[in-house]
């Protein structure tokens, strides 16, 4: 086994469980992160959430809004909005395939989660479908049955 590099190394900051339960994800992108000084440190201590935050691609540019990051305490005065809207960074030919799919019918970007990446905080976007409240039974209905075959398996051996 080689022995990992510091470009290797992914420290995950935080998660959205709910998206895969309330969307159907797709495909999915990295993009990074504009921040400022103290919003870095607030993420290196995982005071994110990313309960109801969402991406949008305004006049060529894509933005993430409302991610909520606690201000660093030791920031003063001079700390951020935590709910501002923050840019992504991402390549002009990503920007415009998605903006080309979130102007379909239904689909939405959503952040998945956040992490450090060789020293930069990224953001992994799903491109998503909201699942309506009959798919999300169907899901937990074949959760359960898929449950009761593995232990009637596990029994028979």
């Amino acid at each position: 086994m080689s022995p990992k590099t510091p470009s290797d190394s992914i420290k995950i900051v935080a998660q959205n469980r709910r998206a895969r339960r309330d969307y159907s994800i797709l495909e999915t992108c990295e993009a990074g992160i504009e921040l400022k000084g103290a919003e870095v440190k607030s993420l290196r201590e995982g005071r994110a959430d990313l309960k109801d935050s969402y991406g949008r691609i305004d006049e060529g540019e894509a933005f993430l809004h409302h991610m909520r990051i606690t201000p660093y305490p030791q920031a003063g005065r001079d700390a951020p909005d935590p709910e501002r809207t923050r840019k992504l960074l991402l390549h002009r030919r990503e920007i415009s395939r998605l903006y080309g799919k979130t102007q379909e019918r239904g689909f939405t970007l959503i952040p998945l989660k956040i992490y450090f990446k060789s020293g930069r905080a990224k953001v992994e976007l799903g491109l998503a479908r909201g699942k309506k409240f009959q798919d999300r039974r169907e899901v937990i209905k074949q959760r359960d049955a898929d449950r009761e075959i593995e232990r009637a398996q596990r029994r028979r051996r």
